[in-house]
């Protein structure tokens, strides 16, 4: 397998194993009580990738086109990470306008 190849399935191993978590969590009712804000981006997310692997499959994306898609929700999720392990597992609002700031960007990109 080339070096690219092996990266791409490196990423979209983690993204699907980032979705499965956050699925597992999700369905938890206790999260989306306890972790409102963080649900809420969560779901956002997931609903991207979906859209992400849709638009391939329906040829408006290139898997490459994607790949970036992907990497750029990755990164949104790592900062929602790293944001709720500063505030004891919660984000605030302003950091949860960010996020879908940035989600929002990524989704424009999803539609073009």
């Amino acid at each position: 397998m080339n070096r690219t190849k092996y990266t791409f399935v490196i990423a979209l191993s983690a993204l699907l194993l980032g979705s499965l978590t956050t699925n597992v969590m999700a369905e938890d009712g206790k999260w989306e009580k306890h972790h409102p804000r963080r649900d809420q981006v969560n779901d956002r997310l997931e609903n991207q990738n979906k859209r992400i692997n849709h638009e391939v499959k329906e040829g408006e994306l290139t898997k490459k086109q994607a790949g970036e898609l992907h990497k750029d929700d990755r990164q949104i999720r790592q900062e929602e990470h790293d944001m709720a392990s500063q505030n004891k597992g919660h984000i605030t609002k302003e950091e949860q306008k960010t996020l879908n700031q940035q989600e929002n960007q990524v989704s424009k990109e999803i539609g073009k």
